[in-house]
């Protein structure tokens, strides 16, 4: 067990990472320069062969498809950090000198936010997955463990780790490291089981604790330090030996004055042990000063290579002194991240609740091209899903099909359903159709996303007058009773659509990302991702459906001559050529190539990406990119915006009443003559929705 607190500069942190060694392909030692999240450093690593390490793991992954996926995101990686030197490179002395005092004013306001008020404490078990293996089967003490499969490792003790052993790293990989390594099949009921215990524990010292995981959290224990006078570390102790007295596992704490120090300080002293970094502010710039830029939350490959190639920054400290081309080359949200990471700043309010955008599930498997096998994953998803809304009783109504190909191409496909649904079968129902359209296909990962919450969570939606489309297509009257004397427009169906019900009409969106990430969970790289976004028209009919009698009964309405239906069947013929083409319109494709995580393209116009790898471009919204959830999440937010934008922008086009002249004119009532009407070459275009209702005397 290992306690300390920094009172003076702290050597442990201020050793960097080893540079980067030659880049030369054609060097003999090509594994220099192959850098992936597996080679790495984690708690536990300190003494490893690290040269070892990549060389084995280059020999392993070469001429695979993560092998040339890396590639890929290497060469992307140069070329962006080349941009960024010709930008760096462009700056005169005049540029700089106004750069810096804008950075300047920047740290003065940022430093007077900041906070020594509050106290936070960061907890993280060690090893969770491997201690709980271990502590369920005893025989496994002393040995290395890596709990997973020969595909992928969740988590290695920390005895496989001398071997260079870690999470996130195929298992074949992992044996080749360690031949001794021993496979433990992964059990989340029993994380669950353990992790609701710790819960329990921590909520003693702050009910409001935030649970980053099944094997963090972060606790506000200001007011335990105040009421029960005891320092923060006498609060950690108790807080460590509590945990282990109820479970039988190790855990590490972090004090600090923010959550962002706190989550570093748990790091410090790993395995069992916790570090304090008292509330002063020259304690914080002390630790600050030395620690590698790597070591924070929301910096990593991409960004470090970045501050390092473009600008030499290699510790928190240097981030000031670069102060002002920071705020030359860097957006104000990004500039001013880096810099509260330069003064030690970070959260220290306790985060109001949110209400949840997004839920989702997936899983990762070997390769399979079989459609039987894809879809009983899809099943297990669908139902898993389900499980999940039904118990924080959810209703969504945008769903969202991920789909990682043999070759490491992301796609993801959504659509907007008519209800807010949570059932098992209405997800597979839609999920299915979405499936389908991508066969053939070799897949290696697949999820599922429900998102577009019903405010109410009891599947109704939060205004019962949006209606869909084909709600007024079907329609006899305002009222939303089906006449028998009408066939609507129903989707005339081909092998590259969706089968879409009569009295169902969800909108559909497909949008294919080539995401350049490899298989890690850390995603903390800036990668070239390629959107095509392709909205896929569904062509209409009128002849061969008739809508099935109604048994209930229907309003009075007027009869149509035979006047009446030549005028409809001409502008039905009309409308369908304005379909025809409004289809060959919307075939085309918008292609985007940005960084870690461009999600789809809202329109024309406006284009969603992450600017700077941080700051969404539609709202401004600041996330790092190691929040994959979140990002994931904001991204669905903003499709389910233009995916419901688009559906109630048509229909509002759509359904313009007509002026009363022209309906009286189809019932007789009036014998004036009509006014002559200039013919418009703009409106003559559009044919009125009007045409295809039955029309009655009843007003809208």
């Amino acid at each position: 067990m290992k306690i300390s607190s920094c009172s003076g500069s702290n050597q442990s942190m201020g050793k960097s990472e080893n540079s980067v060694a030659s880049e030369d392909p054609s060097s003999s030692r090509p594994w220099e320069s192959y850098h992936t999240v597996y080679t790495n450093a984690k708690a536990g690593m300190e003494g490893v062969d690290k040269e070892k390490v990549q060389r084995i793991v280059y020999e392993m992954s070469k001429g695979s498809k993560y092998f040339e996926n890396e590639e890929k995101k290497e060469a992307y990686m140069k070329q962006k950090i080349e941009n960024m030197r010709i930008q760096y490179s462009k700056l005169t002395a005049q540029d700089i000198s106004h750069h810096q005092k804008m950075a300047e004013k920047r740290i003065l306001e940022l430093e007077d936010t900041r906070d020594l008020s509050r106290i936070w404490l960061h907890v993280d078990m060690d090893a969770f997955y491997a201690a709980v293996e271990t502590l369920c089967n005893p025989s496994l003490e002393g040995k290395p463990v890596a709990v997973g499969s020969m595909s992928m490792i969740s988590t290695a003790s920390y005895e496989a780790r001398k071997f260079g052993v870690r999470a996130a790293m195929p298992g074949f990989i992992a044996r080749k490291l360690c031949p001794d390594l021993l496979f433990v099949p992964v059990d989340f009921e029993k994380y669950t089981h353990y992790s609701n215990i710790t819960r329990k524990v921590f909520q003693k010292y702050d009910p409001n604790f935030l649970a980053a995981s099944l094997d963090e959290a972060y606790l506000d224990i200001t007011s335990v330090c105040k009421e029960r006078g005891i320092t923060s570390g006498e609060v950690a102790e108790e807080l460590r030996q509590s945990v282990h007295l109820e479970t039988g596992l190790t855990c590490s704490a972090g004090v600090a004055p923010n959550r962002l120090l706190a989550k570093v300080c748990s790091d410090v002293n790993k395995p069992n042990g916790q570090f304090v970094l008292p509330n002063d502010r020259s304690a914080v710039m002390t630790f600050i000063s030395s620690l590698p830029i790597r070591k924070i939350g929301g910096i990593g490959k991409v960004t470090e290579r970045i501050l390092k190639d473009v600008f030499g920054i290699a510790t928190c400290e240097e981030m000031l002194q670069k102060s002002s081309f920071i705020c030359a080359l860097f957006s104000p949200s990004s500039a001013d991240f880096f810099l509260s990471v330069g003064l030690g700043l970070g959260g220290t309010d306790t985060p109001q609740y949110k209400m949840r955008k997004s839920i989702s599930n997936e899983r990762t498997f070997s390769a399979i091209e079989d459609e039987a096998l894809l879809f009983q994953k899809l099943v297990d998803l669908s139902e898993m899903l389900s499980a999940d809304m039904k118990k924080e009783g959810l209703f969504g109504r945008t769903l969202t099909l991920k789909l990682k190909t043999a070759s490491f191409e992301v796609r993801t496909r959504a659509v907007t359903l008519p209800s807010y649904v949570s059932s098992s079968e209405e997800i597979l129902k839609h999920a299915s159709k979405l499936l389908k359209a991508e066969f053939p296909v070799s897949l290696r990962l697949m999820g599922l996303r429900m998102s577009h919450f019903s405010e109410d969570k009891n599947g109704i939606p939060p205004d019962p007058r949006q209606r869909t489309l084909s709600n007024f297509i079907l329609a006899g009257d305002a009222s939303g009773e089906k006449t028998n004397d009408y066939k609507p427009l129903v989707p005339d169906v081909c092998d590259n659509t969706f089968s879409v019900d009569v009295n169902c009409c969800p909108t559909y969106c497909a949008e294919t990302s080539c995401d350049l990430r490899g298989t890690s969970m850390e995603n903390q790289t800036s990668n070239s991702t390629y959107s095509f976004h392709i909205l896929r028209n569904i062509n209409e009919e009128v002849n061969d459906t008739v809508i099935p009698q109604s048994s209930e009964p229907r309003p009075k309405v007027h009869e149509p001559t035979e006047t009446d239906r030549t005028i409809k069947s001409e502008k039905v013929d009309s409308y369908m050529g304005q379909l025809e083409a409004s289809s060959c319109d919307r075939r085309e494709v918008g292609v985007n190539c940005e960084d870690d995580g461009a999600g789809f393209v809202s329109d024309q116009k406006q284009l969603f990406r992450w600017v700077d790898d941080y700051k969404c471009s539609i709202c401004g919204i600041e996330l790092p990119p190691n929040f994959i959830e979140e990002r994931q999440e904001h991204s669905d937010f903003h499709l389910a915006e233009k995916l419901q934008g688009e559906e109630s922008g048509y229909h509002h086009r759509s359904s313009m009443p007509q002026p009363r002249a022209v309906q009286k004119s189809h019932t007789g009532s009036s014998s004036r003559p009509k006014k002559k009407q200039k013919s418009s070459p703009t409106a003559s275009k559009y044919v009125p929705i009007d045409a295809f209702f039955v029309k009655t005397n009843q007003n809208f």
